[in-house]
């Protein structure tokens, strides 16, 4: 096999420009992608320099229900800090917990889709 990474996740969301808002001004994504096709709207953020993006996909785009996105790790430098800019901008986070392989906490998009962040555990 000659895999070299994942291209992309889905997030099924109920309206892209509230998810788009969430993605870029709380979680502080940018946007790889923002085209309309004639299947809807292909929209796209990722951390800066990820090789994998997120595709915010609307209503009618693969016929994905919003919300049902689970297990999404984001791996951050500091989950303390960005479990507080979470909650200041009403994202309630359960955690972080210090676990076996490092510090980690959970929160949900505005649609429900699970999300997690993840300090890891320096070896």
């Amino acid at each position: 096999m000659t895999i070299t990474h994942a291209s992309f996740v889905t997030l099924p969301v109920s309206d892209q420009d509230r998810a788009l808002r969430f993605y870029t001004d709380v979680l502080g994504l940018t946007v790889t992608a923002d085209r309309d096709l004639p299947q809807g709207r292909w929209l796209q953020v990722a951390p800066e320099g990820a090789q994998t993006v997120f595709t915010l996909s609307g209503p009618g785009m693969g016929g994905f229900e919003p919300g049902s996105a689970r297990g999404i790790m984001l791996v951050t430098t500091d989950v303390d800090a960005d479990c507080a800019r979470l909650t200041e901008a009403g994202t309630p986070v359960q955690g972080p917990d210090e676990l076996p392989w490092g510090r980690m906490a959970s929160f949900t998009d505005p649609d429900g889709n699970g999300l997690m962040l993840l300090t890891e555990a320096h070896q």
